[in-house]
This record gives structure tokens, sequence and C-alpha cells, in this order.
């Protein structure tokens, strides 16, 4: 009890910009998922599209919010943080009565790849800007809150959904929500914007776009970040396909008790985790949830019962935890504060991963059957694997680099007292 009330003392010091980014990812993340897990059903029963067509028009998002997640943060260093956010803010409310409104299917495959163009230039520029106002001893307990409150809005928000009739052939209410919802936090962002502007770091017009490129890309340490964190996308991927599949076709109910075991598991460990991982640095964190991940993995192929199961999701929720918060958490550290929401829209690519793996574990499954489980997530749990030596060549070169700083720092030092 005494560790629940110092971390709420902790958090009740935090910026309230901070405060506002954290309740806007709750409203927002109950918003999106009272409608966009629901979208394929209403595209399928309630505008009789095929199912091929439903898949490409899901997976748009999901191809142009991948290719365009460099485009937020950039612009963000540039023209500041609330401009960015307050626009993509109103275009995604748009976007949402897009849907309701839409009747042809060229037009759902435009807001699909709109809905995609929205989240990829809001979700890194909000992350910059959680950054820029909390004091770097305080970023972790700043992004757990976060991702609370992104567990809490997925919990909620599909409830919602499914109470206002989502997915059905002739209810458009959550679409009129989730878009209300939106609204309402783009013009919470306007009001934020004129009481707490001052003082923050808000734009870098003199940096050219190529440059910005250039500097986040020739950044060894994000690099290695970066390519190991494809290998750990790649690996959450699974949780959504490879296992709906591999335990769904004939457990459902397995599969739904899984599900509500890593919500669960975020809850109960994300704080004790984080409190444990100050401890250590944000890529030895990594290096940590990497293998957690890859244990988990390897435990939905090998067990059959629901117990050991429940396990497994635990040590893969725990990879999960440590893996993108601390990733959070690690970016605001390595950017420079003029360029870090090019740096968190950077870190998009890293995406690329899902989609693969997720294509890849289903080769997997078709090629090998589901009676090889132990094979399979054998393989994926190799493949999680691979992002340890990059996180772990990232971690050498990041101390070398704060060596070098510490010895710069000492040298001016001296100087100093000499002259």
């Amino acid at each position: 009890m005494n560790g629940i009330w110092q971390k709420l003392r902790t958090m009740a010091h935090f910026h309230p910009v901070a405060w506002g980014v954290i309740i806007g990812t709750f409203l927002s993340r109950t918003g999106f998922f009272m409608t966009i897990p629901f979208l394929g059903i209403y595209l399928g029963k309630g505008k009789g599209i095929d199912p091929a067509t439903v898949g490409a028009i899901l997976a748009a998002s999901f191809l142009v919010g991948t290719l365009c997640s460099f485009v937020g943060g950039a612009l963000s260093d540039r023209l500041g943080r609330y401009p960015v956010m307050i626009a993509s803010m109103a275009a995604w409310s748009l976007t949402l009565l897009g849907f309701a409104y839409a009747n042809e299917t060229w037009q759902f495959f435009l807001m699909s790849s709109l809905n995609g163009l929205c989240r990829s230039i809001f979700e890194p520029t909000a992350r910059a800007l959680l950054a820029d106002v909390t004091p770097p001893e305080r970023r972790t307990d700043a992004f757990q809150a976060r991702y609370f409150a992104i567990n809490i809005g997925g919990a909620i928000g599909p409830l919602l959904g499914l109470k206002l009739g989502a997915g059905s052939t002739s209810s458009l209410v959550p679409f009129y929500i989730s878009a209300a919802i939106f609204a309402f936090y783009a013009i919470a962002l306007v009001v934020l914007m004129l009481l707490f502007r001052q003082g923050l770091q808000e734009k870098s017009r003199a940096t050219p776009m190529q440059e910005m490129v250039r500097v986040v890309f020739s950044d060894k340490v994000f690099l290695y970040f970066l390519l190991g964190n494809v290998f750990l996308a790649g690996a959450y991927s699974h949780l959504d396909t490879t296992l709906s599949q591999y335990i769904g076709h004939d457990r459902i109910e397995a599969y739904s008790f899984l599900f509500i075991i890593n919500t669960l598991s975020v809850v109960i460990l994300q704080y004790p985790l984080a409190k444990l991982m100050k401890r250590y640095s944000s890529l030895t964190s990594l290096k940590a949830g990497c293998l957690l991940f890859g244990l988990g993995l390897f435990g939905f192929g090998v067990f059959e019962n629901l117990v050991l199961l429940a396990f497994s999701m635990v040590v893969f929720t725990a990879g999960e935890i440590l893996s993108f918060v601390i990733g959070d958490v690690l970016i605001g550290e390595i950017a420079p504060s003029h360029l870090r929401g090019t740096y968190y829209g950077a870190s998009g690519f890293a995406f690329i991963g899902q989609s693969a793996s997720a294509w890849f574990g289903g080769i997997l499954l078709h090629s090998l059957g589901f009676g090889q489980g132990p094979l399979i997530f054998a393989i994926l749990m190799l493949l999680t694997f691979i992002a340890y030596p990059f996180f772990h060549r990232g971690q050498q070169l990041w101390e070398l680099r704060l060596g070098q700083s510490r010895t710069n720092q000492a040298s001016c030092s001296i100087e100093l007292t000499k002259c």
C-alpha cells in the first residue's frame, strides 16, 4: 500500500501538460477502441464488402502509418508540438465521421489510410511532448502512466463499443461518439497550448528536413535500438495473429482467457517492473524484455495446460512492458531535445516487423501445421532473440558516448578552474 501511495505522490508532481497527454491518451484510446476493432465486422456485414477487400482496407492503415511514421515527429520539431497534435487530432475526428458516411469501397480505403496517417503523426508528437515536459528522473513514471492509460482505454473502449452496437449494420453511434471525443481532445490541446506553451521546446525552424533525417539515421545508438525493436515489434504481433490462429482455431475460450491475463498482467506488473528496472540502464531493460518476450512465445507452443499458458502470458507481458515503455524512455534519453519528435517518429519504422512477422507466422502455421506448436514457436523465439545483440551493441556505444561526455565535462571544469 505504501508503494501505491508513493507512486501516486510521484504522479501528482507531473507537469500539467504531462497530465493532459496522459488523460488525453486515455480518452483517445477509448474512442479508438470503440470503433476500429469492429471496423472489419462493420465493413463485411454492414457494407457487404468481401473479406479479401476488407483485409486490404484494414492493412492500408498499418501501411500508411508505418511509411509516414517519420513525418509527424519531424513536423513537430519544425512547427511545434501543439500545432501538429491539434491538427492531427482534428483530422482524426473528421476521419471517424468519414467512416460513418462512407459507402464506396474507395472511400473506406481513403478513410483507413487517413486513420493510419493521423495516428502516425499524433503518437510520436505526443510522446515527444511528454518527454519535453518531464524531467529525466521522472520519465519512466510518466511513460508508465501513459502506458497504463492506453491499456485502460483498450479495456473500456471495446466494452462501450459493444454496448453502443459497434460492428452492427445499423448503429453509427460509436463513430459519432469517438469523433466527438477526438474533437474534445483537440479543443483541450488548444487550451493547454494557450496556458503552457511558453518555455517549452516548441520548434526548430532552422533545421532542414534533410539534415534532420541525416542526424537521426547517423546516430548509431538509435539505429541499433531501431533494428532490435523491429524484432520486438514482430514478437508482439504474434499475440493478435499467430497465437490467435494457433490457439483460437479450436480453443477460442482459452485465447480469450489469455487475452484477459495479458491485460491484467499489464495493470499489475508495470509499476513493480518499472521500480525494479530503475536500477539498470534502459538498454539493459530492453535486453531483459527481449528474453522474456521470446520465452513467453516458446511457452505458448510447448504448453497445453491453461495454467502454464497463463504463466507464459505473464512472462510475455513482462517483456511487453519492459520493451515498449522503456523504449520510449530510451528515445527521450538519447535524442537531442530539438530533434526529439523526429526520433520518436523514426522509431515507428520498427513496426515493419509487425506486418512481416504476422505474415511469417502464418506461413509457418500453413507449412508446418497446427500440430507443430513447439517447433513453430521455437522459431519465433529465436527470431525474437535476434534483437539481443543489437541492444547489446547499442548499449556499448551508449555507455561509450556517456563516458566521453563525462570526460569532456571534466576537462571543461578543469580549464575553468585554471582560468
